[in-house]
C-alpha cells in the first residue's frame, strides 16, 4: 500500500512539472523582472503564440512570458496534475469542453471585475463570453472562435465529373456526391460521417431544426423526431450506403489519415485544422473548402477557447496585464495573422482568411451569421462521453438510431437534473 502511494505521488509530481519552471514562488514587487507561464496545446500556434509574447514584453519589459506547449493528449492530465501540486500555469488555454469543471474547483480566477475598464467583452461573440461564464461570474477571455466546413478532393471530383460543393448544396446533393464518387475498387470513399459530435453529426441535428438540450439546459433533444431523423441521415452513410468507412475503420486510421491521403472526397473539418492542411503537400495540391451544405436550413456548430488565469498564480498582477492584452486587438491581430486561429475579437478575422491562401477559407468567418454556439452544461464532459459509446454501437449496427437516441436522452437528462442551475 505504502509503495502504491509512493508511486501516485511520484506520478503527479512529474506530471506537474513541466509547469514549474513558469511559476514563481513569490508574489512580485513592482519594477521587478517577472516570468510567467502561458499554456496551449497546438504546436501550429505557436509561432503566432511568440509573437503576441515578444509584443507583451516590449509594452511590458519587466515581464517575460515563456510559452509551454503540452500535445491535447498529455494536457488536461498534467494541468489537473499541476492544479493539484500547486503549480499550475499562469494562463492557460481553457477549452469549453474542461470549463465547468475547473471553475467549479475553484481552480480559476474570477476575472469579471479585475478586468472591467480593460478588456472591452462587447468586442468578442455574446455567446463566447457566455461559454466562460458561471453565474455571473467571467473565468475566461474569449482567444478564438472556430467553425465547420465541408472539405473535398477536387481531383477527385474532376476525374468524375461533379461540379464543386457551393451554397446551392443541400444533404440530398451531399449524399447524390458521396454515391458518386465512392470508389471500393480504389479504397476511395464518398464521405467520411463519424460519430463525432462537433465535426458531424451536432451541425446535421441543428440545419435539421433539432437540438441537443433544450434551451434552459434542462432536457437533452434526443427524442424530438428532427434530431432523430438528423443522426438517421448520419448514420446512414457508413450503415445503409456504404460510402463511408466504418466506426472499426476510423478507429484503425483517423479521418484526417483518409483525407490526407485521398482516400476520402469529402469530410467535415473544423478550421483548427488549417495549420495540418497548409503544411500537407498533397492537401494543398488537390484540396478546397466550402460552406456546409444546408438540411431545413443553414447552420454550423461553432466553438471557442479561452485564455484563463490560475487562482493560485504567484503573480496576479502580471497574469491579469498579460490576458487583458490577449483580450485587446493588438493581440488577436497578431494571431490572426502569423495563422494562429480565427480571432475571437470582432473585425480582425481578415488577417486570418489573408495567411491562408492555399484554400477558401473565408467560408468559415462567414458560417457565423448562422452558426450555433456548442452546447453546454455543467455535466457536458460526462454526456459528451455518453454519447460517443452509444452512438459508435449505433454507427456498428449494434442499436437502432432510435434505441440509442432513447437511451441517450434518459441518461442526459438525469444528469442535467443534477446539475447546479
Amino acid at each position: 500500500m505504502k509503495k502504491k502511494m509512493y508511486l501516485l505521488l511520484l506520478a503527479v509530481l512529474s506530471l506537474s512539472m513541466v509547469f514549474v519552471a513558469g511559476c514563481g514562488s513569490d508574489t512580485s514587487s513592482a519594477g521587478d523582472k517577472v516570468k510567467i507561464s502561458y499554456a496551449i496545446w497546438d504546436k501550429n500556434q505557436k509561432p503566432a503564440m511568440d509573437a503576441i509574447a515578444e509584443e507583451f514584453h516590449k509594452e511590458n519589459p519587466n515581464i517575460t512570458v515563456e510559452i509551454q506547449v503540452i500535445p491535447w493528449g498529455q494536457y488536461w492530465t498534467k494541468l489537473e496534475a499541476s492544479a493539484t501540486s500547486g503549480t499550475m500555469p499562469d494562463v492557460f488555454w481553457m477549452h469549453s469542453q474542461s470549463f465547468q469543471r475547473y471553475a467549479n474547483n475553484d481552480m480559476l480566477m474570477d476575472l469579471t471585475d479585475k478586468v472591467k475598464g480593460n478588456v472591452d467583452l462587447s468586442n468578442f461573440p455574446k455567446d463566447l463570453v457566455e461559454l466562460y461564464t458561471k453565474g455571473d461570474k467571467l473565468y475566461a477571455i474569449p482567444k478564438d472562435y472556430d467553425t465547420i466546413a465541408l472539405w473535398y478532393n477536387k481531383t477527385l471530383f474532376d476525374a468524375k465529373g461533379i461540379p464543386y460543393p457551393d451554397e446551392s448544396w443541400d444533404w440530398n446533393k451531399m449524399l447524390e456526391a458521396a454515391q458518386k464518387l465512392n470508389d471500393p475498387e480504389q479504397g476511395v470513399y464518398g464521405i467520411i460521417a463519424p460519430p463525432d459530435q462537433q465535426s458531424f453529426y451536432y451541425n446535421l441535428v441543428y440545419q435539421n431544426g433539432g437540438e441537443i438540450l433544450n434551451a434552459d439546459h434542462t432536457k437533452a433533444g434526443y427524442t424530438e423526431e428532427a434530431t432523430e431523423q438528423a443522426i438517421q441521415y448520419a448514420a446512414d452513410f457508413s450503415q445503409k450506403y456504404k460510402v463511408s468507412p466504418t466506426v472499426q475503420q476510423l478507429a484503425d486510421m483517423s479521418r484526417e489519415q483518409y483525407f490526407e491521403s485521398g482516400k476520402a472526397a469529402m469530410a467535415m473539418f473544423g478550421s483548427w485544422m488549417m495549420g495540418d492542411f497548409n503544411a500537407n503537400e498533397y492537401v494543398v495540391k488537390n484540396c478546397d473548402v466550402a460552406v456546409l451544405p444546408k438540411g431545413k436550413k443553414q447552420a454550423t456548430i461553432y466553438n471557442g477557447l479561452g485564455n484563463a488565469v490560475s487562482a493560485g498564480t504567484k503573480h496576479p498582477e502580471e497574469a491579469l496585464k498579460f490576458v487583458e492584452f490577449l483580450g485587446g486587438e493588438k493581440a488577436n491581430t497578431i494571431q490572426a495573422e502569423k495563422n494562429g486561429a480565427i480571432p475571437a475579437y470582432k473585425g480582425t478575422e481578415k488577417g486570418w482568411v489573408d495567411a491562408n491562401k492555399n484554400f477558401n477559407v473565408k467560408v468559415y468567418p462567414e458560417m457565423m451569421k448562422y452558426a450555433v454556439i456548442f452546447p453546454n452544461s455543467e455535466t457536458r464532459e460526462k454526456w459528451m462521453q455518453l454519447e460517443t459509446e452509444t452512438f459508435s454501437k449505433v454507427w456498428a449496427g449494434e442499436l437502432s438510431v432510435k434505441e440509442g437516441c432513447a437511451e441517450i436522452a434518459g441518461k442526459i437528462d438525469a444528469m442535467l437534473a443534477t446539475e447546479n442551475k
